[in-house]
């Protein structure tokens, strides 16, 4: 009986053990997101700074193209993976620096690849566990990715409705592939994505007339840019055509159910 009884305590013991284990990415993600407010990084992620340092931005981006491109995709990974707030000013900063094109795929790159640091970390650390104690809202989830894995995460990734860090960590609940999350993740965010480089791209001519009509105002941050402004009815039919295939996934999924449902 003694040694059944240590038996059991030693498997206990090495199973406790293997599960801090499995958490020690996730408390490593959480001690770098603290250090980043400690250290008052969020503070730099400000509309004001943007409009400060964007000479200084473009001047690096015209001396050093590769080095800045390469730097901007690792401060995006990292930004995502440890889900620090402020991705939508990055991306702004994205389409500053590089334009439209370049800008869209360097951010979509960093994206795609932060967010799947984060989702297999979740995935390692916490996913069966999160998905034993499901509610009604990860059932839901739950139907969407076993119909369609691929589908449900594109469909989420093109409605802008859910927190990004949120779309990030559910799969990870379910068995989704890495392949497939990378693939809906890197599709999916194309369309938002380009939404906002394309504001960036056009901020700079923005930032130089309020430049030219209040010297100084660009050094001192205080532009009166308004990001509305930006707004053009080629963005605005960008994003009508957005909504309208952001519906194409569900109605695939619908029209697969109806095809199941004729069969059977």
């Amino acid at each position: 009986m003694a040694d059944n009884g240590g038996t059991q305590l030693g498997a206990e013991s090495r199973s406790n053990g293997f599960a801090w284990r499995r958490l020690w990415p996730l408390g490593l993600v959480a001690v770098i997101l603290a250090a980043g407010y400690a250290l008052g990084l969020h503070r730099f992620l400000s509309l004001d700074t943007i409009i400060r340092e964007h000479a200084t931005l473009k001047n690096w981006v015209s001396e050093n193209v590769w080095t800045a491109a390469l730097s901007y995709v690792a401060v995006y990974i990292a930004a995502v993976a440890v889900s620090f707030p402020g991705a939508s000013l990055l991306t702004l900063v994205g389409g500053l620096m590089f334009g439209l094109i370049a800008g869209t795929a360097l951010t979509v790159l960093g994206a795609t690849a932060g967010a799947s640091i984060i989702f297999l970390i979740a995935k390692t650390s916490l996913g069966a566990s999160l998905r034993k104690r499901a509610n009604r809202f990860v059932d839901r989830l739950a139907r969407g990715f076993e119909e369609s894995a691929f589908l449900y995460l594109l469909s989420l990734r093109l409605q802008p409705i859910f927190p990004f860090w949120l779309i990030n960590v559910a799969p990870a609940m379910f068995n989704v592939s890495l392949g497939t999350y990378v693939a809906a993740t890197a599709i999916g965010i194309i369309p938002g994505t380009a939404a906002y480089v394309l504001l960036g791209d056009g901020l700079g001519a923005v930032i130089a007339a309020q430049e030219a009509a209040n010297p100084g105002c660009a050094a001192a941050g205080n532009c009166a840019v308004d990001l509305g402004a930006l707004v053009s009815p080629v963005m605005i039919a960008a994003l009508v055509a957005l909504s309208l295939v952001a519906l194409a996934p569900a109605l695939v999924r619908r029209w697969r159910r109806n095809g199941r449902n004729q069969t059977s």
